[in-house]
């Protein structure tokens, strides 16, 4: 890793800048940055710049004064004073590479912080998950794992909405279409993929509605019982969430995605959250009863800016004087669906003065108990983890979200909390589409003479009953993916090259939902995904492939595992890793794997997990003409075979551990 060293480099320099012009570190920045090629440095810094004015000197002088101050630093070879200011770091680079590999040396441990909320996944509990839910719990992942890489403690929760519409639909279909009862919905769920089911049934609620809207009283009634415990519509709707829950949880384990905690919305109901948020509100004047006007009797809020686009919600008014409210509470004394965000958001925050109690509800895929939230303390179990008071949250939401979002923060700093406004983070994405050639494959394709078909992509609708099944994708790429592993490994057993392309087919998905920019609309493209020699998850997994290869092989050859490989570098000459003769390829490859954190760094400032997608596709491609241009088992020279399998090995290592931040796993063979 190379942010320690970015780290010493600062720390000493300002502390020459101390000792030579009395400067603190409010005084001056001082910016580490990589030189454009290992011929000019390491590292370097342009800080002579930035005290060029200050010190009325030229800033080649200045650079000049500080190298000469600066003394030997560990691992670090001679700082020169560039003829143009610059100040250019060279890195002792045998010591640098054993010490990350553990053959000398050891590197200080990630800095622990604060605990940290990331909230993502949120699917309706009342269909199969589809690709769109993909993209927002492959960006959830990610996080969490990114986070924890740099030494966050994280939780990760996922919020069910047990009492909102689309369960009340299903529970719907289930009672007025179909005229199932929750004994036969059980039978159902027994005999059938239940999700899969609901999903259809879905569909058809939705159009019996168009049919005729005064059918949505039955949902508002339906919705009702639900909130209140009505039998036997709520024990229905329980059973339905749970079992399409517990379907989700399937899918998402499918992609190496898990959870800590299920925080359910009808506990967050029942044990009166929403009324001690309620209280807060109201005692701080963040929110205020209107006496007059359309929103007259309803509890609103004033908002700092007018929401760019609808929330989804119905509104109360059309005024433009009343844009500036936001209803909060209904007339008829329903919470909005932002006002239950309020109080779940104030818990997460420790800010709520009431907790859940907790329940065990499955096994995750460590071992641990996944656990759920509940309002039953007869369901509770008293041991369990310290849930909620972060000192950071990020909602994991898409963007049409945000005027919610936004209004999240305001209510934090309305109530007297601006650094846990300040602390939250909206991490909106773009939706996901279909490519042409993946919907035709897939079966969605529009009508050829349709405004769809001239799209540049195919847009689905769950509501609709229009779009890709998460499972039904995923199955479909491990498919492809086999028929490739069966192609190139047709020596192995058949259930060895099923786990090769269930591998292989999470790389390619998982990659691709993260790959581009979240602020894009992506078009999800099969064999793009799959695409071995192209910018995948695939081709960087074959890179890690590759370089095991070389290990196993040099064990064939001369009987050296690793450890026995680099064993002896310590001693070895040193010229080529130090670039004698001018090349610095193999140093090259070693310090740019060593960027890995950071490049986390940027991920975790920026949200863009494109940046460590890229760099991962870069660090392979770096790899690969290395590969092509530097023989090892070949290569005569034992220093030199050893010093280009040790770079091997620290680029397996790093590759491999950005795979793992994006939840991918490398096959044995491919």
């Amino acid at each position: 890793m190379i942010l320690p060293i970015h780290e010493q480099v600062r720390a000493r320099v300002r502390a020459v800048l101390a000792e030579l012009y009395g400067l603190s570190d409010a005084d001056a920045t001082v910016s580490v940055e990589y030189p454009p090629n290992r011929t000019l440095g390491d590292l370097g810094t342009p800080v002579a710049f930035d005290l060029a004015r200050r010190l009325r000197k030229a800033p080649r002088a200045i650079a000049q004064e500080i190298a000469g101050a600066l003394g030997p630093m560990p691992g670090i070879t001679p700082v020169d004073a560039a003829p143009n200011g610059y100040l250019n770091v060279f890195l002792d680079r045998p010591s640098f590479l054993l010490s990350r590999l553990g053959v000398a040396g050891t590197l200080p441990p990630p800095v622990r912080a604060d605990k940290t909320i990331v909230e993502h996944t949120a699917i309706n509990p009342n269909k199969a998950a589809h690709i769109g839910h993909l993209r927002n719990s492959a960006l959830g992942d990610t996080l969490v794992r990114v986070l924890r890489f740099r030494g966050n403690p994280v939780e990760v929760q996922n919020y069910i909405d047990d009492t909102g519409v689309q369960v009340a639909d299903v529970v719907v279909g289930f009672q007025v279409l179909e005229q199932v009862d929750l004994a036969a919905a059980k039978r159902i769920a027994a005999s059938a993929r239940f999700d899969y089911y609901c999903w259809d049934l879905y569909a058809r609620v939705t159009e019996w509605y168009d049919g005729d809207q005064q059918r949505l009283q039955i949902r508002a009634a339906t919705l009702h019982d639900i909130e209140h415990g009505t039998e036997p519509t709520a024990s229905l709707a329980a059973f339905i969430a749970d079992t399409v829950v517990r379907c989700h949880l399937k899918t998402m384990a499918r992609l190496n995605i898990d959870y800590q905690l299920l925080t359910w919305e009808g506990d967050i109901l029942r044990l009166k959250f929403w009324a001690r948020a309620f209280d807060v509100l109201k005692q701080t004047g963040a929110v205020f009863l209107q006496t007059e006007g359309r929103l007259a009797g309803c509890w609103v809020m004033k908002i700092d800016d007018t929401p760019a686009e609808a929330d989804g919600e119905a509104t109360e008014t059309d005024d433009a004087a009343e844009e500036r409210e936001k209803v909060i509470v209904r007339s008829n004394g329903t919470v909005t669906y932002v006002g239950k965000d309020m109080a779940y958001q104030f818990w997460k925050s420790g800010l709520l003065g009431h907790d859940f109690h907790y329940r065990k509800f499955a096994t995750r895929m460590n071992g641990d108990t996944l656990w759920a939230t509940t309002s039953d303390p007869a369901r509770a179990v008293a041991d369990h983890p310290a849930f909620g008071a972060a000192a950071a949250t990020y909602n994991v939401i898409d963007v049409r979200q945000a005027y919610l979002q936004k209004l999240l923060k305001q209510a934090l700093t309305a109530i007297g909390h601006p650094a846990e406004a300040e602390r939250l983070t909206h991490f909106s994405y773009e939706m996901v589409a279909l490519s042409h050639a993946t919907a035709t494959e897939l079966g969605f394709a529009p009508p050829p003479d349709s405004g769809d078909a001239k799209r540049p992509f195919v847009e689905v609708s769950g509501r609709k009953g229009l779009g890709v099944k998460a499972d039904d994708l995923i199955d479909r790429v491990i498919d492809k993916a086999l028929a490739e592993v069966d192609r190139r490994q047709s020596d192995l057993p058949a259930a060895d090259r099923r786990k090769i392309a269930e591998q292989i087919g999470i790389a390619a998905v998982r990659y691709f939902l993260i790959k581009y920019s979240r602020t894009k609309v992506i078009a999800f493209d099969i064999d793009e995904a799959l695409n071995f020699e192209g910018e995948s998850g695939p081709y960087l997994q074959y890179a890690v492939v590759r370089a095991n290869n070389i290990f196993q092989k040099l064990q064939d050859r001369l009987g050296l595992d690793e450890a026995a490989m680099l064993a002896p570098l310590p001693a070895a000459p040193p010229e080529a890793i130090n670039g004698a003769g001018g090349d610095h390829e193999l140093w090259g490859l070693v310090f740019e794997a060593s960027r890995l954190d950071d490049v986390v760094e940027q991920v975790v400032r920026s949200l863009e997990f494109a940046v460590l997608a890229k760099y991962g596709f870069g660090l392979a491609q770096l790899f690969n003409a290395f590969y092509h241009r530097a023989p090892i088992l070949n290569e005569e020279r034992d220093d030199v075979r050893r010093w280009r399998a040790a770079a091997v090995a620290y680029f397996r290592q790093q590759l491999t551990r950005a795979l793992d931040l994006m939840g991918v796993a490398v096959p044995p063979r491919m």
